[in-house]
């Protein structure tokens, strides 16, 4: 890895509605594109982050978690501009207020959270818990549990990948590893060099959930099989620990992703990142670039992040390339 790549390996980001998020060690930008056409552009410094705030935490195998957390409150975050960006941009819209939208998000999350509990957890095990009348054995019976899991986790974002706002933030998704890739690589961020580069990145989320799901299978198959009622809340709570492991993983194979042997292990992740990521537009690229961009400028000279509110800093489109 070259010297510049070893700089730039630690930017990540994320799709959020009509637009992308990106990160750095220090700071976020949050690119979307407004109904009207524009590119609207916010930055901040993330030093009201979880790992901004404790430092001394960001250890390995401590670090993950809190990359987890902190990522669900910048996702959070991200995800309450972008739709605010396009309410204030739509003349049929109107923006809610800061507190009513919080409320919303955080009751659509905390849906999100126990559906995913229902679908990954209790259902497998229901479906399985059966299997022992058959003479299955619990290693049988927790091994089956960890390819249902897989197996839903799979369905189910193939799926929802038909629905045609969900498409396009897979394809914001599809941008966003464009542009950081071409980063990677040691290209100047620009729409042409961002457009040649793969959909697919080694750190992305999905690969995360998915390399988590493996690992499960794995560690679960060795606990027994107790009743639902004690073996569910336990994988919940060896989650975080599994999570943590993964991610210092993924963390290590962000900066040695051209070796064989770190091809082998992510390329299950990667495949599932086609399901994850559509093949996005020019304008699409434009926006990513345009949020890593920005946040590259603030990284690199440590200027003072924009503290927009709503769409009020906008730069016309075509500036990204």
């Amino acid at each position: 890895m070259s010297e510049a790549q070893q700089r730039y390996w630690r930017y990540g980001g994320q799709a959020v509605i009509e637009g992308v998020m990106m990160r750095s060690p220090r700071y976020f930008a949050i690119a979307c594109r407004a109904p009207d056409g524009s590119l609207v552009v916010h930055s901040e410094p993330l030093t009201n982050t979880l790992i901004g705030k404790l430092q001394f935490l960001n250890r390995p195998f401590l670090r993950g978690i809190l990359m987890l957390i902190d990522a669900l409150a910048l996702g959070i975050k991200s995800l309450h501009f972008s739709s605010q960006v396009q309410l204030q941009g739509n003349p049929h819209g109107k923006p809610m207020p800061r507190s009513v939208q919080d409320i919303a998000i955080g009751t659509s999350a905390a849906f999100g959270l126990g559906l995913g509990i229902l679908l990954f957890f209790v259902l497998p095990t229901l479906l399985t818990d059966w299997l022992k009348r058959e003479g299955w054995g619990s290693l049988e019976q927790n091994l089956l549990d960890g390819l249902l899991r897989i197996a839903i986790f799979l369905g189910y974002i193939g799926l929802i990948g038909f629905m045609p706002d969900i498409y396009r933030v897979f394809q914001y998704h599809g941008a966003e590893h464009k542009a950081i890739n071409a980063l990677e690589e040691g290209f100047p961020v620009t729409v042409e060099h961002a457009q040649a580069q793969t959909r697919l990145h080694p750190r992305c989320g999905t690969s995360f959930v998915l390399l988590v799901l493996i690992v499960s299978i794995l560690v679960f198959a060795l606990l027994g099989r107790p009743p639902a009622y004690i073996r569910i809340p336990m994988h919940l709570a060896l989650l975080p620990l599994i999570a943590s492991l993964v991610y210092e993983v993924i963390r290590l194979a962000g900066m040695f992703r051209s070796g064989w042997l770190t091809r082998v292990l992510l390329a299950p992740g990667l495949w599932s990142q086609y399901l994850t990521t559509r093949e996005p537009s020019r304008d699409q690229i434009e926006v990513a670039v345009a949020a890593l961009r920005e946040v590259m400028a603030l990284e690199e000279g440590f200027a003072p992040a924009r503290q927009e509110k709503g769409a009020e800093c906008r730069e016309h489109a075509g500036s990204g390339g």
